[in-house]
This record gives C-alpha cells, sequence and structure tokens, in this order.
C-alpha cells in the first residue's frame, strides 16, 4: 500500500470498511449447528475470531468440547438411520445442487466474509467461491454414478460388489481455505451418502456457518453438523470417537500423525491432506515472462499459506541471473494492503502466531548467512497497516538445501531460491524433502516436462502453470503429505466401503 501522509487516517479508513463488511455478511445465527439446531457450547466457554487486517474481533463463538462432540455424532447417526441411508442418489445430488446454488447466489457476500476471517486478498476469495460452487456440482452428479461391479462367475454363481457409505463421517478443515475445504470434503461424503460432523478451523469458522445458516430450511437435520473449536477440546474427541467411522483431516502433517494414532485406536478409515514444500522447476527453454508469473501464483498465492505452495524454486544456471532480476522486481511490485481492496495482491497472515512462525523461519535462514533478493521483515511498521498481521513477500538465495528453513513448511511468503545445471542431482535435492505433495515444472519442451514429472515424488505436478484446481483432478500428496486423494470421484470411493454378494445359482 502506498505511503499516506496520514496513516493513522488510512487506518481508519481500513477498519471503518472492515466495520461496515461485517455488518453486512456476518451470518445471523453463530452457534454450534447439530441436529438442525443452534446450540450454545456444553461448556458454556466461547472464543473470538479475529480479523487478520485489522486485529479486530470479529464474532464470539461457542468452543465445542468432547460432551458437543458426542451430540452431534448421535445427531448424525439419527440422521443416517431413519433418514439419509435410504436418500436416493437424485436425493442427495439435489441437495450437493442448493448448497452450489447458495453459494453462487450469495458468492461476493461469502468471499468479503472469507476475507475478513482468513484476510485473503477479495480477488482471490472470489476464485476460492467459484471453486466451492465447481466442486459442490461436481460431486452433485457423482451421487448418480457410485457403482459397483459384475465379476465373472462359472455358471454356478454370480458375484457382484456394492459401494456403501460408512455412515457417520468426521472432517477436520483447515484456516487457509475455510470454504474450499469444506466443500471438497462435505461434497464426496454427502454424494456417497454420508452423515457428517465437521470441525472448522478455530481462526475461521464464520463462513462454514453462514452456509448452515442459509441452507438450514432445506438441510435435512443430522445431515450436516458443524463443531466450531480448539484442536484438544473438540478436534481430538472427534478424530477419537468410536461411532466416527471415517475421518478426513487437512492439516499440519505433525497434527495428522496424531489423527492417524487416533484412528487406529478404533481402527477407522482416513483421509489426510498434509504439509508441503514442493519444488517448482525452471528449464533454460521456458519463457521468461511466463515463468516469473507462474512463479509468483506459486508462492504468494493465498500469502504463501498453502499446503501446495512452490516454495522451493530450481533455475537452471543458463538464465538464473535473468530470470532472478525479473522474478525481484515483480515481487518488489506486489501490492501489499487491505484485502478488501482490488488493488491488493497480498493480504495479512491469518494470525499473530503465523507472522511470529514465519518470522522464525526467516531469522533462521538469516542467521545461516542467506542472502535476501528482496522482502525478510514484517510489514506495516508505523504506516496504515500497523495493526494487522503482514509480512513481506521474500526471496532467498544462498542458503544450504538441509537448513530446517528449507526442509520444512513455512506456510507463509517465503521462497528458497537454488542453481541447477545437472539434471539428475537437482531431481536428487528435488525430492529431499519428506513432504511430496506438490511441484511445478517451466518448460517449453513436452518431453523435458513428462521426464521431470515421472522422476518428482509428489502426488500433484503442475507443467507450465501452477495452483490450478479444478473439481475431477484428484489432489493429494506421497510420503508424509497424505493418504487418499480429494477433489475427484476418487474421493467418492474413499467415503464408501465395498460389499462383495455372491449368488449360489445352483
Amino acid at each position: 500500500m502506498p505511503a499516506t501522509a496520514d496513516p493513522t487516517a488510512e487506518r481508519e479508513d481500513i477498519r471503518g470498511r472492515h466495520e461496515q463488511t461485517a455488518q453486512e455478511t456476518l451470518p445471523d445465527r453463530l452457534g454450534l449447528y447439530i441436529g438442525g439446531e443452534w446450540r450454545e457450547s456444553a461448556s458454556g466457554e466461547t472464543f473470538e475470531t479475529r480479523d487478520p487486517t485489522t486485529g479486530d474481533a470479529l464474532a464470539e463463538i461457542p468452543a465445542g468440547t468432547a460432551e458437543d462432540i458426542d451430540r452431534a455424532v448421535e445427531a448424525a447417526w439419527t440422521a443416517y438411520d431413519e433418514r439419509w441411508a435410504n436418500a436416493e442418489p437424485a436425493d442427495r445430488q439435489r441437495l450437493l445442487e442448493t448448497m452450489a446454488a447458495c453459494v453462487e447466489e450469495n458468492a461476493e457476500e461469502f468471499a468479503r466474509l472469507e476475507v475478513l476471517d482468513n484476510g485473503k486478498p477479495i480477488t482471490e476469495a472470489r476464485i476460492d467461491m467459484d471453486l466451492v460452487v465447481d466442486h459442490f456440482r461436481y460431486f452433485a452428479g457423482a451421487a448418480r454414478i457410485n457403482e459397483g461391479i459384475t465379476m465373472p462367475g462359472n455358471g454356478a454363481r454370480h458375484v457382484e460388489t456394492i459401494r456403501e457409505p460408512y455412515g457417520v463421517v468426521g472432517q477436520i478443515i483447515p484456516w487457509n481455505f475455510p470454504l474450499l475445504m469444506a466443500a471438497w470434503k462435505l461434497g464426496p461424503a454427502l454424494s456417497a451418502g454420508n452423515a457428517v460432523v465437521l470441525k472448522p478451523a478455530e481462526e475461521t469458522p464464520l463462513t462454514i456457518l453462514k452456509l448452515m445458516n442459509e441452507i438450514d430450511d432445506v438441510l435435512p437435520d443430522g445431515v450436516v453438523n458443524v463443531v466450531p473449536g480448539f484442536g484438544p477440546e473438540a478436534g481430538a474427541p472427534l478424530s477419537e470417537h468410536p461411532d466416527v467411522r471415517k475421518l478426513a483431516f487437512t492439516g499440519s502433517t505433525a497434527v495428522g500423525r496424531e489423527v492417524m494414532k487416533s484412528a487406529a485406536d478404533t481402527v477407522t478409515d482416513i483421509t489426510l491432506e498434509l504439509g508441503g514444500k514442493s519444488p517448482l522447476i525452471v528449464y533454460p527453454d521456458a519463457d521468461l515472462d511466463r515463468a516469473v508469473e507462474t512463479t509468483i501464483l506459486a508462492i504468494f498465492f493465498n500469502t504463501g499459506e498453502c499446503c501446495c505452495a512452490g516454495s522451493r524454486l530450481f533455475v537452471h544456471s543458463d538464465i538464473k541471473e535473468a530470470f532472478l532480476d525479473r522474478l525481484g522486481t515483480a515481487t518488489e511490485e506486489i501490492a501489499i494492503g487491505d484485502p478488501l481492496l482490488e488493488s491488493t495482491d497480498l493480504g495479512p497472515k491469518v494470525t499473530e502466531e503465523q507472522v511470529e512462525r514465519t518470522m522464525s523461519y526467516i531469522q533462521e535462514a538469516r542467521d545461516a548467512g542467506a542472502t535476501f533478493v528482496t522482502g525478510g521483515d514484517q510489514a506495516g511498521g508505523d504506516g496504515a497497516l500497523a495493526d494487522g498481521c503482514f509480512v513481506e513477500p521474500t526471496l532467498i538465495t544462498d542458503l544450504d538445501h538441509d537448513n530446517r528453513a528449507v526442509q520444512e513448511e513455512i506456510f507463509g511468503p517465503v521462497q528458497e531460491v537454488f542453481e541447477w545445471s545437472d539434471y539428475d542431482e537437482m531431481i536428487e535435492q528435488a525430492n529431499d524433502v519428506e513432504y511430496g505433495l506438490a511441484a511445478g515444472v517451466l518448460t517449453n519442451d513436452v518431453t523435458k516436462a513428462y521426464r521431470t514429472a515421472k522422476d518428482l515424488e509428489a502426488g500433484n505436478i503442475w507443467v507450465n502453470s501452477y495452483n490450478d484446481f479444478p473439481a475431477g483432478q484428484p489432489f493429494g500428496g506421497y510420503k508424509q503429505s497424505g493418504i487418499g486423494r480429494e477433489t475427484a470421484f476418487e474421493a467418492v470411493k474413499h467415503y464408501t466401503q465395498t460389499k462383495t454378494v455372491n449368488f449360489a445359482l445352483e
């Protein structure tokens, strides 16, 4: 944001814009949504969700507990046994189409609320809402094609399989794409015929609660239950619950391990979408302008708070100097500011805690003698953004690949740059992390692109693009980046069990 003569006045202008937006977009009812009813938590405890741009409180939300999770699971089973298990595929399709239409009709309102709760720029929040609609509609159609198979017999028997829902599933979603991650999970779960207990991130519960407000009249009671709260008090009881037949979690690898341990105790099926430290590889034949644009998207989209962010950049030695010069210039031109403004490219991080985490990794690199091409500090200072959680977009070179800042997920607008000339050495280094969620390849040579994609240990490879998530494209990771796939028909299968029926014909 350009400097002004009066930063205090500019801060007040931002605060006024955000307060007005909150008045216009906050849902009428805020609480635990269980069995089709809005409730307070069993403990009576609440928590605040805060605007990361201004630091102001947005709303006070009841904090769910193990007792509330029990109630939600019971309500979900009641809904499943009494209504949802017998719903026709067309019924499930209509519900998901209604959810899609609700978001589509109120997309701007949902997007503005997401900006307040998460801090992402309004232009990116609108993209999220388009994707929410796309995924709900995709899984609405998938409800009609969840089919079994018939196996060849010998004349004395007929064998067929049936795909059946688990019943009640638990879902825990993160704060970086609040409503989109909810759609990624609710879509296949409902399409397959399950009832759901969903825990949103405590930092960003508002848009999923708004969706429940909007669809309350058409959603069968108990089919979707939403329990906001903290991990130990609500997330852990959900992941440990003996009556939850399937768990889906998106978040850090560290927490994913704990979810996996809990699932082991009850032998519960799981889908995990976890951390990433994804490589972006630039070949010397790449179009430099397009490659710079794609690199900016890969690392600074959503303020770098993206599990598949291209946070390790590998640039061929033949073009490194020219490429880095253009990339540094483009990075310095990124507009940091109020995310409600169309002109803003980079908004705040979601919380002050996340700012501190990002800055600790930046300091780790600085202590190791790294070179900062641009950035490396918090943004705002005493200016108009002083009240927010802003970090400068940062490019780092001259850092050992085994440094902690390279090996671990920063989850912020920070990219480490490495030079390469030998293909085998580059591939070895690109794969030399515990993660394997995504990667990008920038080249005009399709043979090089395909070979590189085959050699990279990652579940998602983009060629000459990045952060493209059409419904129907499976998304998930290798190694410690997770188990299972989302956003495609494969996800519907993850929410079903196979039943084999063997008929004796003689």
